[in-house]
């Protein structure tokens, strides 16, 4: 479904400046921005996945992943199409790397997004998949109504949206579950081709003073982002940023698209990125994609008792009571019921 844009500005004549990502793309009349989503009709930009939904499911929250919020929580999990970055490696590239073309997507309102979510007894809604971004207008519409009904709102993202888009969806998103997929220029501009990753953190910085639950996840991918040195200068930017007890997910990459010539990630390879993780002192730091490994559970960053035992995306266990661990007090950062 088409709907105009809530961010754009006239640039010269009819052409438009899109604003909902950091691309800001300039869109002559009868174009289209980088990400094949917006087009420019007679100087007006609109939306052409309003309300296009791809793929939906109802899963755990851990499958963001997000393991401080809620854990074991049910969401509604809702994806259209298109994205700012073409990183090789996607997983949901089918979707992702559309630009224009069939789609194919069926239409759900945001009042029927709600409901859904609501009679399947969800906690909230999640727009992952895709880059909800680009799903803006239509994230937007559906968290004012999601929170009008009392559910909470997830983004996943990688963190190139505007600082506009970010204050409009501020008073109604609660998760902020970030990629940050490198600590440099040169990464950013092999993985997902830009240039100013810098923006990114600017971005996910405001969402955590803006209040938002933030957790950050980095796939490592091998010979593009396991550069030891960067994966340093990363975890040291979200002690200092985000703060300890923000948790940092280090997932496996596993080969696929153009990089289905890669190896997975060697386990030894993400234990050692989470000893840099401990190294810079955060609490937090979990490995994703490796079922049944200790280190997808929840110890107390004070005395090390096991909190929460989970099994891939299965919560067995969870001790916490009022945001303390059960035996030496210490408040967990997050939300835990």
């Amino acid at each position: 479904m088409k709907r105009e844009a809530y961010l754009y500005t006239m640039h010269e004549g009819t052409t438009v400046r899109c604003n909902t990502c950091q691309r800001r793309c300039v869109i002559p009349e009868g174009g289209r921005g980088w990400c094949g989503t917006r087009v420019n009709e007679g100087g007006r930009l609109f939306s052409l996945i309003y309300g296009e939904v791809s793929s939906i499911s109802i899963n755990p929250i851990e499958k963001k992943p997000v393991f401080h919020f809620f854990p074991g929580s049910r969401w509604l999990s809702l994806g259209s199409v298109g994205c700012n970055f073409r990183c090789p490696g996607c997983q949901n590239g089918d979707i992702a790397h559309w630009k224009e073309g069939h789609m194919a997507t069926e239409f759900l309102s945001p009042e029927d997004a709600v409901s859904r979510a609501t009679e399947r007894v969800c906690l909230g809604i999640s727009w992952t998949f895709n880059e909800p971004a680009l799903w803006f207008e239509y994230t937007l519409d559906s968290a004012k109504i999601a929170k009008e009904q009392g559910l909470f709102t997830n983004y996943v993202t990688n963190g190139y949206l505007t600082e506009e888009a970010l204050d409009m969806l501020a008073p109604s998103l609660d998760v902020f579950r970030v990629d940050i997929k490198g600590f440099s220029d040169r990464t950013y501009s092999r993985i997902g081709h830009i240039r100013n990753f810098a923006a990114i953190l600017a971005t996910t910085e405001k969402a955590k003073k803006l209040g938002m639950h933030v957790e950050v996840v980095t796939n490592v991918i091998p010979g593009y982002n396991d550069d030891e040195y960067e994966l340093r200068d990363l975890a040291a930017w979200i002690k200092a940023s985000l703060g300890p007890g923000t948790p940092w997910h280090v997932t496996r990459f596993h080969p696929h698209h153009e990089l289905a010539h890669l190896p997975a990630t060697p386990i030894a390879t993400l234990e050692r990125v989470r000893n840099l993780g401990k190294e810079a002192r955060l609490w937090y730091v979990y490995l994703g994609n490796v079922p049944g490994h200790r280190w997808e559970n929840t110890w107390c960053h004070e005395c090390g008792e096991l909190l929460i035992e989970r099994f891939i995306f299965d919560v067995l266990s969870n001790k916490i009571s009022g945001n303390r661990c059960p035996v030496c007090k210490a408040v967990i950062p997050g939300t835990f019921g």
